[in-house]
């Protein structure tokens, strides 16, 4: 049976931390969702590259250039096993779930890897992909949910329910754009915590 992905970036990682365990609560599988959360500015804990920290952090190896750990007491199921890496063009990120194998290349190959080859390996059309990518790495919090057809009623009641918290990726990526932007790109500096405090303000300013 065919598999569907659905996707949604939140600005705030509580908000995207309750999608997962509404998403759980209703019974969709662990190894089903993932999340992504930026953490360049260490809100999460220490970062993949070991830099001090509040959180209690192992690490070990997990794929070509990305450290990981985990993240102890940070939720329910799912949530309780993020972990600590670094993504190309993103930085230093926590994370847990089936998009992170291609996220850092040990699912489809080192050349497929990295975020935005991860989301377009699983499907999602590739303009969005840039859009979803961008967002993560300006500061977002990425819930992707797969499942078969069986599944999709499910799995889109719970993501429609908190549409609310969601951010509308046409507006985003429209003000993107009206900055200048055009796509993600792998190989640019990842934001620094200055530069996340100031998108961060710039998210708040405009709800």
């Amino acid at each position: 049976m065919a598999m569907r992905t659905f996707t949604h970036l939140y600005d705030d990682f509580q908000d995207a931390q309750r999608t997962v365990e509404a998403l759980q609560t209703a019974g969709v599988p662990h190894d089903d969702i993932s999340i992504v959360s930026n953490n360049a500015d260490s809100r999460h804990g220490a970062t993949a590259a070991g830099a001090s920290g509040t959180g209690d952090v192992n690490e070990t190896r997990a794929g070509t250039g990305a450290s990981t750990g985990t993240l102890v007491g940070g939720g329910i199921g799912l949530l309780t096993g993020l972990g600590l890496l670094a993504i190309p063009g993103v930085g230093p990120v926590v994370a847990a779930g089936w998009l992170i194998a291609t996220a850092t290349g040990a699912g489809i190959g080192a050349a497929g890897g990295g975020l935005l080859g991860s989301l377009v390996h699983a499907g999602v059309p590739e303009g969005h992909a840039h859009a979803y990518a961008e967002g993560v790495r300006r500061g977002g919090t990425l819930v992707t949910v797969r499942g078969e057809e069986s599944q999709a009623d499910r799995i889109e009641s719970v993501l429609n329910g908190r549409m609310p918290a969601a951010v509308d990726m046409t507006a985003r990526r429209t003000d993107y754009q009206t900055d200048g932007w055009e796509k993600f790109d792998d190989n640019a500096p990842h934001y620094t915590a200055e530069q996340l405090s100031a998108e961060r303000a710039k998210r708040s300013a405009a709800l």
